[in-house]
């Protein structure tokens, strides 16, 4: 093909130093998981939750700082249905008692609030969310690979799901490298991801079926790069579009939200990338060629799929 060989950039010339990357990223966080492990989040450990009403709405960074002044260390303090209301959840297992503190040692600042109500979330129920989690996200990858599969082709189905799992994996090891805590806000925004990245993964997966049907071009891995042309600018403006929202987020959106936002940010970056060469690479390693894109002829004609068309909102990428 002429044209591609004044691409500026040859994606599948980086193919194996990008698969040598990826496994080296994956097992380096697999090990970080296993020798350091999640900081976890009161969701998952248990603890107190008191819920206080203030007359004025406070600043949280003040109330945060002085509940640090009177010695506590693991607790997270948000807005809870009005500005006026916080719930200050504790690392602590404790009673009225305890809640009766936290109220006495934010009222000795001078701010007029009340004690709402406190509640103990014991660990079971930790270990209950730790094992719903990780079921969820392994039943979202299954879901994944039987639906590519029937709407592609079973290689297909592999090489969606396993960068998902690959981009879950990296997020993890990054969070237990740094010993952010990972809490429920951050499992929403593992789904998340891996909606953002099948996303991705499907749009240059549809153009790869489609160009394997149209192209006169027998290598499989030109055909692959050509597609990952076609479709790389909607790919750069989507993740650079959605990267800007989230570092907004990061940076304004306080740090209730942080480490979700931060979960969101690694993900939309490594999804990018895997969307481009994890996917990619697994299928010429699977070796998908063109008889793999035959449609079984129609009932009733000799004819299978090979004139069908691209669906029209592919054509105006």
């Amino acid at each position: 093909m002429s044209e591609s060989a004044k691409r500026p950039f040859d994606f599948m010339r980086l193919r194996k130093p990008a698969s040598l990357l990826s496994i080296v990223l994956v097992v380096v966080a697999v090990v970080l998981l296993a020798t350091r492990g999640l900081s976890l989040g009161l969701d998952f450990t248990g603890g107190t939750s008191v819920e206080l009403e203030y007359q004025q709405p406070p600043q949280l960074d003040e109330v945060r700082a002085t509940l640090t002044d009177a010695g506590y260390d693991q607790f997270v303090v948000q807005n809870f249905g009005a500005d006026t209301l916080v719930l200050v959840r504790l690392a602590e297992s404790g009673n009225d008692k305890l809640a009766e503190e936290i109220t006495a040692a934010l009222m000795a600042d001078g701010d007029q609030l009340k004690l709402v109500s406190s509640e103990f979330v014991g660990s079971q129920v930790g270990d209950e969310l730790k094992e719903d989690s990780g079921l969820g996200l392994l039943i979202a990858l299954a879901v994944v690979l039987v639906y590519v599969g029937m709407r592609f082709q079973f290689k297909f189905g592999i090489a969606s799901v396993v960068p998902l799992a690959h981009d879950v994996i990296i997020i993890l090891g990054v969070f237990a490298l740094f010993q952010w805590t990972f809490d429920l806000s951050v499992l929403a925004a593992l789904l998340a991801v891996i909606g953002y990245s099948l996303n991705d993964t499907i749009v240059v997966a549809d153009r790869i079926r489609e160009n394997f049907r149209k192209l006169r071009i027998e290598d499989p891995e030109e055909i692959i790069n050509e597609s990952i042309h076609q479709t790389i600018s909607r790919t750069i403006n989507t993740s650079g579009t959605t990267l800007v929202v989230l570092l907004a987020l990061y940076f304004l959106g306080g740090e209730a939200i942080n480490n979700f936002a931060l979960a969101l940010i690694i993900g939309v970056v490594v999804g990018t990338y895997s969307s481009i060469y994890v996917s990619a690479n697994l299928l010429v390693s699977l070796g998908v060629t063109r008889d793999d894109m035959i449609v079984p002829p129609k009932e009733g004609t000799g004819e299978g799929d090979e004139e069908e068309q691209p669906p029209e909102w592919l054509n105006r990428m």
